[in-house]
C-alpha cells in the first residue's frame, strides 16, 4: 500500500471487538458495488465499470463487491467524476477506518488536490459546464464528510483544505454559494455545541469534585435532599436519564470508537496516526456518566440508617431499570444493575431479603452476560424492529436511544442529579 505502511487496507482482518455490552464490529468492509447508480440511471454500465477497474489500479474487486485496495487507490475511488459518485457505505467506512493508516487533514489535502486536478477546477478557463456537472457532487461529498465525521476538521489544516475546495467550487456560481454557506454553517454550529459540551463537562466535573470533597469533610452536613424526595416517580426519573444518555450520546464521533480501541490495541505501524489526535473526550464523558449514575444508585440506596428505608429505595431503582427497559434505555438500565451490584449494596442481605426481587433477577437475566451479552442483543434487535414500525416520534425515542445517529440534543431540563459519594466507606446492614 502507498505510503510505507505494507498490504492494502481492506484485506487487513481486524476482528471484532467487545466490551461489556458495547460491542463495535470493525470487521470486513461493508461491500461497494464497483459502480453506484445512486446519482444516475441505476443500470449496470459495463464500459463504466471497466473504465473504473482499470483507472485506478489497486483496486480488488470479489463478485462485482470491492474486496480490498492501496491507500492511492481508495482515495481515487472516494472522489467522484462527472459519471460517478461514491456509493454512501463506502464513503462513511472508507473515512471512518481510513484514519488508521493516513490523518484525515492529509487525506483532506489529497482528496482536495484530486478534485481540482481531475475536474480542472483551479483553472479559470475550465468548461462551465463541466464544473456545473462535477461541483454538486464534490459538495455532496463534503457534506457527507462534515455531517459525519465533523470533528476532523476541529484541526486547521482540514479546515483549511475544505475552504480551498469549497471556494473553488463556489467561486462565480450563486447556488453553488449558497450551497457552500449552507455546510459550512452547520459545521460550525456542530463544533460550537461541541466546544459549548466540553466547557460544560469540565464545570460539571468540577462540581462534583468539590461537592465530593465537601461530602466526605461533613457527611450528614453535605445531604440535604435524598432521590426521592427529588423525584419519587420511576418513569419519570427513567424519562430524564434518557435525556441525559440521548444528549451525551449525540456528542460522540464515530470515529472516537476506532481511537478508543485502537489505543488499547494498537496496530503495528499505525499508532501515529493517532498521535496528533484528540482523545476520545465525548466517549469518555458517555463512560463516566454510566459510571457516576451506578454510584448514585449505590450511595442512594446505602445512606438510608433503617431496612425498611433502605428497602424501599432499591425497590424504586428497580421500577426505574424496569421503566428504561420499557423505554429502550438499556445504558441506564446496565448502570443501574451495577449499581445494585456493587459490594456495599450486594453485601445488605437482610435489606434485601425485605425486597421483591422477581423484576430485578428478570432485568438481570436480560443483561447477562453470557454467550457474548445474548440476552441483550435480542432485547436491543426486538427494540429497534419496534422503533422501526412505530407511529410516531415519541414512540421512537422510546426504543431507539441506543442507536449513535447522532441525534440533536434533547431541548427539555433535565433533572439534576446528586453526584455519588465515595463507596470506599463501611456500610452498616
Amino acid at each position: 500500500m502507498a505510503g510505507g505502511h505494507g498490504g492494502s487496507i481492506l484485506s487487513r482482518r481486524w476482528g471484532r471487538v467487545c466490551k461489556g455490552p458495547l460491542c463495535f464490529p470493525i470487521g470486513n468492509m461493508p461491500q461497494t458495488p464497483p459502480f453506484t447508480g445512486q446519482l444516475n440511471t441505476g443500470v449496470y454500465n459495463k464500459n463504466l465499470y471497466q473504465a473504473k477497474e482499470e483507472g485506478y489500479s489497486g483496486l480488488y474487486y470479489h463478485d462485482n463487491n470491492l474486496a480490498s485496495g492501496s491507500l492511492e487507490a481508495l482515495i481515487h475511488h472516494l472522489v467522484p467524476t462527472v459519471d460517478y459518485y461514491p456509493d454512501r457505505t463506502y464513503i462513511f467506512t472508507f473515512l471512518l477506518s481510513s484514519r488508521l493508516f493516513i490523518r484525515p487533514h492529509e487525506l483532506m489535502s489529497k482528496v482536495c488536490h484530486l478534485c481540482m486536478e481531475q475536474q480542472r477546477l483551479s483553472d479559470p478557463q475550465a468548461d462551465k459546464m463541466r464544473v456545473r456537472k462535477i461541483a454538486p457532487k464534490v459538495l455532496q461529498l463534503l457534506t457527507e464528510w462534515t455531517e459525519t465525521f465533523a470533528y476532523d476538521f476541529r484541526d486547521e489544516k482540514t479546515m483549511r483544505s475544505l475552504k480551498e475546495l469549497t471556494h473553488r467550487l463556489a467561486n462565480g456560481d450563486e447556488v453553488y454559494r449558497k450551497a457552500v454557506g449552507q455546510m459550512s454553517q452547520a459545521l460550525i454550529r456542530r463544533l460550537t455545541a461541541l466546544s459549548q459540551y466540553e466547557e460544560a463537562l469540565v464545570k460539571i466535573n468540577a462540581a462534583a469534585a468539590e461537592r465530593l470533597t465537601s461530602l466526605k469533610a461533613k457527611p450528614q452536613a453535605s445531604i440535604q435532599r435524598d432521590m426521592l424526595s427529588i423525584c419519587n416517580d420511576p418513569f419519570a426519573v427513567a424519562q430524564q436519564l434518557t435525556h441525559i444518555e440521548l444528549e451525551r450520546l449525540s456528542y460522540i464521533g464515530p470515529e472516537e470508537f476506532v481511537q478508543a480501541f485502537v489505543q488499547k490495541d494498537p496496530l503495528d505501524n499505525d499508532k501515529s496516526c493517532f498521535s496528533d489526535h484528540k482523545k476520545a473526550s465525548s466517549l469518555e464523558a458517555y463512560v463516566d456518566w454510566f459510571n457516576r449514575l451506578s454510584y448514585l444508585v449505590a450511595t442512594e440506596i446505602c445512606l438510608p440508617v433503617k431496612k425498611k428505608q433502605r428497602a424501599r429505595v432499591m425497590e424504586f431503582f428497580i421500577d426505574v431499570a424496569r421503566e428504561c427497559f420499557n423505554i429502550g434505555n438499556f445504558n441506564s438500565l446496565m448502570a443501574i444493575i451495577s449499581g445494585m451490584n456493587m459490594s456495599p449494596v450486594s453485601r445488605l442481605k437482610k435489606t434485601w431479603n425485605k425486597v421483591k426481587t422477581a423484576k430485578f433477577d428478570i432485568l438481570e437475566h436480560q443483561m447477562d452476560p453470557s454467550s457474548n451479552f445474548y440476552n441483550y442483543r435480542t432485547a436491543l434487535r426486538g427494540a429497534t424492529q419496534r422503533s422501526v414500525t412505530a407511529n410516531s416520534s415519541r414512540e421512537k425515542v422510546r426504543h431507539t436511544n441506543n442507536n449513535n445517529n447522532n441525534n440533536s440534543a434533547a431541548a427539555s431540563r433535565i433533572l439534576t442529579l446528586p453526584p455519588a459519594a465515595s463507596a470506599d466507606v463501611s456500610f452498616n446492614n
